[in-house]
């Protein structure tokens, strides 16, 4: 568990004031007790506090690609990082450290938006293209990472908690009464509904792009309930059990990769 916060200048006059960054990624520390970075220029800022997991010595944030042109951020893990990072290789990208995040910069840089597709994990980034001057924001297929933003005096600003924003001197707190009337009529509140109005979450399965003051998002997955012409019928019990073990196992061993000592129950 780790977090992320940043600032982006929607028109590119404003600027971005590191300082609101630095107080923006405190706010997080409990969620990253283990380092910190910061980064910012006058169109935007990004912020992390992190809990080391993988690359203990060199995988702080943000992180960036060959030439610095694309910077990211991200809570969680890519826990096919690896394959994906040697596919990256061999069409010549460079990896400065062996943290499984770093492969989201390479990714974007060769797949755009798309790459999305080839993730399996538990993550909320922050990719910003200082050529294109777009920030992409990404939540996994089931929202097991936390992301939150607003939009406020030409500023989008987002963070894996709402506490982090609220530091924003831009944002109110104000209550949203639909989401107040959804917690009474509901288990929970339903994305992208927020208990604070002007501030929303990213739902899971989604990405944002923002560009020219345009925000957009748009869902890449959702989950897909098979035709009843396409379920294997007629198989031997073994073969259900022997299935079920099989990717029961697949998905434990992906989540037991750290340099850090793990536990399972």
């Amino acid at each position: 568990m780790c977090g992320i916060t940043g600032i982006y200048d929607m028109t590119g006059q404003g600027g971005v004031d590191p300082s609101v960054m630095k107080i923006m990624a405190n706010t997080l520390i409990h969620r990253g007790p283990d380092d910190s970075g910061c980064y910012a220029d006058r169109h935007m800022g990004f912020g992390f506090r992190r809990l080391s997991i993988i690359d203990l010595s060199t995988g702080s944030q943000p992180m960036f690609n060959e030439d610095k042109t694309i910077v990211s951020v991200c809570n969680g893990e890519i826990y096919n990082y690896k394959e994906l990072r040697d596919r990256l290789i061999s069409k010549g990208h460079r990896f400065y450290t062996n943290c499984d995040v770093e492969i989201l910069v390479h990714l974007y840089e060769e797949y755009g938006t798309e790459f999305l597709n080839l993730l399996n994990g538990q993550f909320a980034f922050a990719i910003c293209d200082k050529k294109t001057n777009l920030l992409m924001l990404g939540r996994d297929h089931v929202g097991i990472a936390p992301l939150f933003y607003a939009s406020v005096n030409n500023h989008f600003v987002f963070a894996s908690e709402i506490k982090a924003i609220l530091k924003h001197p831009g944002v109110k707190r104000e209550v949203n009464l639909t989401a107040l009337d959804q917690i009474f009529s509901f288990p929970g509140m339903i994305s992208p509904q927020t208990m604070f109005q002007g501030i929303s979450a990213l739902k899971p399965g989604h990405y944002l792009t923002v560009r020219n003051e345009q925000i957009e998002a748009k869902e890449y997955w959702d989950l897909s309930y098979p035709e009843i012409s396409d379920i294997e019928w007629g198989k031997p019990e073994s073969y259900y059990v022997e299935k079920l073990d099989e990717l029961l196992t697949q998905a434990v061993r992906y989540r037991l990769q750290a340099d850090v000592p793990v536990g399972f129950i």
